[in-house]
């Protein structure tokens, strides 16, 4: 009687786990966040900025233009005019994604 009682514990935990433990696996996956391709993630930004420094339109950024738009952000940022940029003229660049993201609308 005891190893019937035994096997109708073994058999009924068994049942159980095999109902309850892939619903958690299943659960524990959505849970999960997936892995983000972070380059994918400023491909935004990235087109929008690249759109500020195609002054010509052709979808294009020659070296000009790169250097054009960064001499013009540097003169922006360097709020002394000394010619350099120190920690304190960085820290305050309004440069961010916000200002990117409103670019072209």
């Amino acid at each position: 009687m005891r190893t019937h009682n035994v096997w109708v514990i073994v058999v009924f935990a068994v049942s159980l786990a095999t109902q309850v433990l892939p619903g958690t696996a299943f659960a524990q996956k959505q849970s999960v966040p997936k892995p983000q391709d972070k380059l994918a993630l400023g491909e935004n930004e990235v087109k929008q900025l690249l759109f500020l420094m195609d002054t010509t339109r052709n979808g294009k950024i020659s070296k000009q233009e790169y250097m054009n738009f960064m001499e013009a952000e540097f003169d922006r940022l360097d709020k002394n005019k000394n010619g350099e940029l120190d920690p304190k003229e960085l820290k305050h660049s309004d440069l961010r994604a916000s200002r990117l993201n409103a670019v072209g609308k």
